[in-house]
């Protein structure tokens, strides 16, 4: 394919992000459990956690992440056949969320708002994380362990994402 090749960009919200993972965030009218003494309370079971396969195990990471300046340019996919990845925002800054439901498929572009978290289904093909705006701290929990967890495929044709494609929140 020649020219550019723009990928339209949504709001990430959970009808649309399930065939891909879950949406990490507390809904208004949520339900919730109290806890501390009524100080708090508890959103339960936003996502779960799959990386036993071949005697992996859950951890927990912090990851800074660089912006990218627009327009960006998306050339590979990745996946994890071994274990879910959960990225939880520190900070209250956007970033951009790429899946695909193969790696040749056309890809899907989401834009999280702050307060928006993702997990990842097992398997999905996705961009690495696209932090936008600032240096952005997340809180990544995935597998470690033996077996290779990480594949990787080139897209056909670079697709983009330009400053216009992102929605108005």
């Amino acid at each position: 394919m020649s020219g550019l090749v723009w990928l339209p960009v949504t709001l990430l919200n959970s009808v649309d992000f399930a065939p891909f993972g879950r949406v990490i965030e507390a809904p208004p009218n949520a339900p919730s459990v109290p806890m501390n003494a009524g100080s708090a309370e508890r959103f339960a079971n936003l996502a779960e956690i799959d990386c036993a396969a071949q005697d992996g195990r859950a951890v927990i990471s912090l990851v800074r992440a660089q912006p990218q300046p627009l327009p960006i340019s998306l050339r590979l996919l990745e996946r994890h056949p071994l274990g879910t990845q959960s990225f939880v925002p520190l900070s209250r800054t956007p970033f951009l969320v790429i899946v695909a439901a193969s790696a040749t498929s056309t890809p899907k572009a989401f834009y999280a708002h702050a307060g928006q978290g993702i997990s990842y289904h097992l398997g999905t093909w996705h961009h690495p994380l696209l932090a936008l705006e600032r240096v952005s701290e997340f809180l990544v929990i995935d597998r470690v362990g033996p077996g290779d967890n990480c594949e990787e495929a080139a897209l056909a044709y670079p697709w983009q994402i330009r400053a216009a494609d992102i929605p108005a929140v």
